[in-house]
């Protein structure tokens, strides 16, 4: 399969996050079979699934493109802020399943569109201030993704296991994000920094997705 990426801008960035494409749509459907046959199926439900799967999708997808495209320069930049700004959907969409399921009433629902909001000024920021400071939008990222930390009463009601695979997506995205700020280690010419800040990201949406099956569906 990675033959066909030869001929892409930034090959391994748009091979790495292909891969995340395929593990977005495979994902989903089964969180959805999952969930039909668990037979706990409710509104938030169909809105936990749907939103991270749909995030996971819309992060890989873009970024997937967006390393590949080698076409005029306004276009990989429209591109580059896309996949920047999906970043911000991601981790919105990763909250979302576990605030609905362990945060209760009208406090998850809140929580929620709280960080749907904030993920939207940081899509607007993101288009119009695209060359800030990598540190500075970076420390944005992380800041928001572990925003739950904050909030002891859903942390308080969630299993052990689930905090472990939380806080085990939440240290691979961290570490990627140092790569990435630090813009080291380079391994190879083919596999540099950002290549490894990929496989980080791919990482921490993995346990995420094993929090959402073990402790949101079933």
């Amino acid at each position: 399969m990675y033959s066909y990426f030869k001929n892409a801008r930034e090959p391994m960035s748009s091979y790495t996050h292909f891969l995340g494409v395929i593990f977005a749509v495979v994902g989903t459907v089964f969180l959805f079979v999952l969930n039909n046959l668990t037979g706990n199926f409710s509104a938030r439900m169909f809105v936990s699934i749907l939103a991270f799967g749909g995030s996971m999708l819309a992060l890989y997808s873009a970024s997937s493109i967006y390393h590949y495209y080698k076409g005029p320069v306004l276009k990989q930049e429209y591109l580059r802020k896309l996949d920047h700004a999906m970043i911000y959907v991601l981790i919105a969409g990763s909250y979302t399943p576990i605030c609905l399921k362990f945060m209760e009433g009208a406090h998850g629902i809140l929580f929620v569109l709280g960080i749907w909001a904030v993920a939207l000024c940081g899509i607007f920021v993101k288009m119009f201030w695209m060359n800030a400071p990598r540190a500075l939008y970076t420390g944005f990222y992380l800041l928001m993704g572990w925003a739950i930390i904050f909030d002891w009463k859903a942390l308080s009601l969630m299993p052990a296991g689930a905090i472990g695979l939380l806080l085990a997506g939440g240290i691979a995205y961290s570490i990627g994000a140092v790569f990435y700020i630090l813009k080291k280690p380079n391994i190879s010419d083919r596999f540099g920094f950002h290549e490894l800040f990929h496989v980080f990201i791919l990482l921490g949406t993995f346990f995420h997705f094993l929090a959402v099956v073990f402790y949101v569906v079933l």
